[in-house]
C-alpha cells in the first residue's frame, strides 16, 4: 500500500496530538521547557545558565516565576552567538555542549538573511520529532474531503540531496535530504522521486530525471517549495506534452508547501492543473518543524506545542527592534498564554537540537490564541520601514496577488529594495512576469493595494517615501541570479527584500543579464 494509505492505514493518531487538543497551550509549552530543561541540564550550555536553578522555579505556586527566571538566566542569541560560543564546539566533535550526546548531522540554511549560509545543528530528537510531527500532518487528511484513490497514491517530495557532504567530523546538506534520508525504510519505498535521484547534488540534473519517470508514477500529493514544484510541473507537462498535470497524475489531490507564502504562487499553479486540489501550509524551518495547517480552508497554521520546542514570543516593533531588524538588549518576551491576538511578534525558539532563546528571524502574527494559530507575515530583515513604513513581507505578498488578479498575469518572483532618493526614499520593485504586462500600471496598482492594506505606507507616500519604481523581468532572471550564488534547488527561495551585499550582488547581475 502507498505511503499515504499507510500511515493512515495504520491508524496514526499519536498520543501527542490528542495532548494538544485537550491540554492548554500554556500547560504544554510549561511541560515542554521542564523537559528541554532537564535534558540539557549537564550540557555546557545547561551549566553556564544554570538550567537546575531554572528547574527549581517549576515547583513554585507563581504561574511565570519559572519562565521569568528562564529569561533572567539566559540570553536571547541570534546565529552569531550559538555559533561563535556553541555550536563551533558541536562541529568539532565535542559531545554534550548545548544538547546531550554528539551531533552528527548540520542543516545548511538557504541563507536569506545573511550573507552566508548557516549550519543548524540537527540531533537525533529533532529528527525523532520531525517525523512525529509528519506524521501528525498527515494525519490531518482525514478532515480533507478525498476520494479513495487518493490513499492509493505515492507522494513527492521535492527537497535537497539525500548524498550529504561531510566535514570529517559531522555531515551537512538541506534538511530535506538529512530527514528524507533518514525516514523509514517502508515510507522511502513509496515516496518519489527513487533514493538513486534524491541523491543527485546537481539540481538540473536530478529535475531531468524526474521529469524523464514521471509518466511511471502514481502521485497523489507533492511537497516542496512553490517556485521549484511550479518549474518541475511545467517541464513535466511540456515534455509529455499535457494539457496539465492531472493527464498524467490523475489522483494528485493535494500539495504540501513552506518556505515562503503562497499566495503570490497560486494562480500560475492553477493553471497547471486540470481541477482544484488542496494547497496546505507549513512551518518547517531548518531549526525545526514549528507549525502546520491542520484543516482545510485556512489561511493559519496551528503551532506545535508539544513537538520538541519552546516558543517565545517578541513583540515586533520599534522597542524591540532597530531599523535594519536587529533585537535590542532587553527586549521583552512572551509566552503562548500572554500573546495577543492580530500583533506581529519575531520568534524565540528553544529546541532539541540545542538552540537555546534563538531568534529564528521569522515574523509571525496570532490569528486565534485559542486554538494557537499563526501566519508568518515575513523576517525581522525581510521588511521596509526607511522612513516608518513599517512594510511586512505580507503585505507585499497581498498586494502582488491583488494586482496580478486584476492583471490577469502571472507572478512567480518579486523583490523589493529600499534606498535613498534625493533627501528622501524610494522602493525598487522588481517583479517576475513570464508575458506582457504594463509596467507604470503595475506600478500604479501595487501602490494602491500597499496604500489600502498598510496605514503606515498610506501616510509616508504623502511625506518621505517620494517614488515607487518598479520594472518587470522575466522569471528566468531571478533564477538565474539565484543560481550565480549558490542558492538554486529545492530548499532555497529568492529573499523578498534585498538589502547590503545582496543587493549589491543583484544589482551587479542585472547589469550583465
Amino acid at each position: 500500500m502507498p505511503i499515504i494509505g499507510s500511515i493512515l492505514k495504520k491508524g496514526i493518531k499519536l498520543r501527542e496530538t490528542l495532548e494538544q487538543d485537550y491540554t492548554s497551550p500554556y500547560d504544554l509549552q510549561k511541560k515542554e521547557l521542564s523537559k528541554l530543561l532537564i535534558s540539557a541540564r549537564n550540557t555546557a550550555f545547561g551549566r553556564e545558565y544554570n538550567f537546575v536553578g531554572i528547574l527549581e522555579q517549576f515547583r513554585s505556586f507563581g504561574q511565570h516565576d519559572f519562565y521569568e527566571r528562564f529569561k533572567e538566566n539566559i540570553p536571547i542569541h541570534d546565529y552569531d552567538s550559538m555559533n561563535d560560543n556553541w555550536w563551533y564546539r558541536v562541529r568539532e566533535g565535542e559531545p554534550d555542549v548545548s544538547w546531550p550526546g554528539k551531533t552528527k548531522y548540520f542543516a545548511l540554511s538557504s541563507g536569506t538573511s545573511g550573507a552566508s549560509s548557516k549550519f543548524i545543528p540537527v540531533t537525533k530528537d529533532m529528527i525523532r520529532q520531525i517525523r512525529k510531527t509528519g506524521t501528525r500532518h498527515i494525519y490531518t487528511l482525514s478532515k480533507y474531503d478525498l476520494p479513495d484513490k487518493f490513499f492509493q497514491s505515492g507522494m513527492l517530495m521535492l527537497g535537497g540531496s539525500t548524498s550529504l557532504n561531510f566535514s570529517g567530523n559531522f555531515y551537512y546538506g538541506d534538511l530535506s535530504g538529512i530527514t528524507t534520508g533518514q525516514l523509514p525504510l517502508w515510507i522511502q519505498g513509496f515516496s518519489r522521486p527513487s533514493p538513486k535521484i534524491k541523491k543527485h547534488k546537481d539540481w538540473e540534473t536530478k529535475l531531468e530525471e524526474i521529469v524523464e519517470n514521471a509518466h511511471k508514477w502514481n502521485i497523489g500529493m507533492m511537497a516542496g517549495v512553490p517556485a521549484w514544484m511550479t518549474i518541475l510541473l511545467e517541464r513535466i507537462i511540456e515534455k509529455n506534452k499535457l494539457n496539465n498535470i492531472h493527464d498524467i497524475w490523475p489522483n494528485l489531490e493535494a500539495f504540501v508547501h513552506g518556505g515562503v507564502a503562497f499566495e503570490p504562487y497560486r494562480k500560475g499553479f492553477d493553471k497547471l492543473l486540470g481541477r482544484p486540489i488542496h494547497y496546505i501550509d507549513t512551518y518547517l524551518a531548518s531549526e525545526g518543524f514549528i507549525a502546520f495547517q491542520d484543516s482545510p480552508g485556512k489561511r493559519s497554521m496551528r503551532l506545535m506545542l508539544n513537538g520538541g520546542i519552546f516558543l517565545e514570543f517578541v513583540p515586533f516593533n520599534e522597542q524591540n527592534f532597530d531599523d535594519e531588524g536587529q533585537i535590542k538588549p532587553g527586549a521583552q518576551a512572551l509566552m503562548v498564554d500572554q500573546v495577543e491576538e492580530d500583533k506581529e511578534y519575531a520568534l524565540l525558539i528553544s529546541t532539541v537540537s540545542g538552540a537555546w532563546r534563538y531568534l529564528i528571524g521569522d515574523t509571525v502574527k496570532i490569528v486565534d490564541k485559542h486554538a494557537s494559530e499563526i501566519i508568518i507575515t515575513g523576517r525581522t530583515k525581510h521588511f521596509l520601514s526607511l522612513c516608518g513604513e513599517h512594510l511586512s513581507v505580507d503585505n507585499m505578498n497581498r498586494a502582488v496577488q491583488m494586482a496580478a488578479q486584476d492583471f490577469d498575469i502571472v507572478v512567480k518572483e518579486f523583490t523589493v529594495a529600499g534606498l535613498p532618493d534625493g533627501s528622501l526614499f524610494a522602493h525598487h520593485w522588481y517583479v517576475g512576469v513570464d508575458g506582457t504586462v504594463d509596467e507604470e500600471a503595475l506600478r500604479l496598482k501595487i501602490d494602491e493595494y500597499l496604500k489600502q492594506l498598510n496605514d503606515d505606507y498610506a501616510v509616508e507616500r504623502k511625506h518621505a517615501l517620494k517614488n515607487i519604481y518598479l520594472k518587470v523581468l522575466p522569471n528566468e532572471v531571478f533564477y538565474g541570479w539565484m543560481k550565480s550564488i549558490g542558492k538554486e534547488g529545492g530548499q532555497t527561495k529568492f529573499p523578498r527584500v534585498l538589502k547590503r551585499e545582496k543587493l549589491e550582488s543583484w544589482l551587479a547581475y542585472l547589469k550583465q543579464a
